[in-house]
């Protein structure tokens, strides 16, 4: 197999893509040419931000062909398109074969939540002495353990279960993409769950991972969430988590705990302020510059 890179504007990133898989690319994937330099553009922004540029000033196209001779002339061919007079070939570099199943499974390892509490893939044994297991390989939705962000909400599930566990017999998880926080909170004593996300590829990925690990709980869009629950936990990123900040205080029953991840270090006063009406937030753990904020609403700043 054989990897042709090309350098393309943002205005013809579109065109040599199609192009390519017109000359029977393989596949195509398109980077940004900068990354890793301070011109390094951000396409992806946060819920409630304005949205970021819609290209990068410059990207790097990988195709793949099944031969260098089909790579040749496709890039021969592309290249006389009279369009494609600011379209450079960069490389033209041969694929080793690879067992890409095994190479994807080498990269994802059980995590280590507490000595007991595990996140391990299935094709890994659990560790001998974990006595909670939450089965989960990686998928479209966000959520597989690695992120400092769900281990710090797990982790804090896990503590503080056993002086919890009576009383939280209703838990929701708000933006609960793969569902791992609401199966962590089920393998802990939580009996009855909402986890809502506003992305079907979430819902779906909670329900058939909630499945896998034996766990009963509802997964569907925000508006399943009704009344107050015990626990409320949302791991999602700063902005929505500010301007949730009535809705998600409101969720939480009298005397119980509001449990908030997705924020930087430097976002943590921000965030206490916009909680500040309704509920003291204090952080309660950090990793690798993330914060895991908590409060129980009704105990105002």
């Amino acid at each position: 197999m054989i990897e042709l890179l090309l350098l393309a504007g943002e205005d013809l990133v579109d065109t040599v893509s199609d192009a390519l898989m017109e000359l029977d690319a393989l596949s195509v994937s398109v980077e940004d040419a900068d990354a890793g330099t301070e011109a390094e553009q951000a396409l992806f922004g946060e819920p409630g931000l304005p949205p970021p540029k819609g290209g990068w000033g410059r990207s790097t196209l990988r195709a793949l062909f099944p031969t260098e001779e089909a790579a040749t002339e496709a890039a021969t061919l592309l290249l006389a398109q009279p369009w494609a007079s600011e379209v450079h070939v960069v490389a033209m570099q041969p694929v080793p074969d690879q067992d890409w199943v095994r190479l994807t499974q080498s990269q994802f390892h059980p995590v280590e939540i507490t000595p007991e509490f595990w996140i391990v893939p299935t094709w890994h044994e659990p560790p001998a002495q974990a006595r909670r297991v939450i089965r989960l390989d990686p998928g479209l939705a966000f959520g597989t353990g690695t992120h400092p962000t769900t281990r710090m909400c797990l982790r804090w599930i896990a503590q503080q279960a056993p002086a919890l566990a009576p009383s939280w017999q209703r838990v929701l998880d708000y933006g609960c993409g793969s569902g791992i926080l609401a199966i962590g909170a089920a393998l802990h004593g939580a009996q009855a769950i909402d986890a809502v996300d506003i992305d079907p590829a979430a819902i779906e990925s909670t329900q058939a991972n909630a499945q896998a690990n034996g766990v009963t709980l509802r997964a569907g869009p925000p508006e399943l969430a009704q009344g107050r629950y015990p626990l409320v936990l949302a791991n999602i990123l700063a902005t929505p988590l500010k301007l949730l900040a009535p809705l998600l205080c409101g969720h939480v029953a009298p005397g119980g705990h509001l449990v908030l991840a997705g924020i930087l270090e430097r976002q943590a006063d921000e965030l206490a302020e916009a909680y500040a009406p309704w509920c003291r937030l204090e952080v309660s753990d950090q990793e690798d510059g993330w914060i895991l904020m908590t409060g129980r609403p009704g105990t105002p700043a």
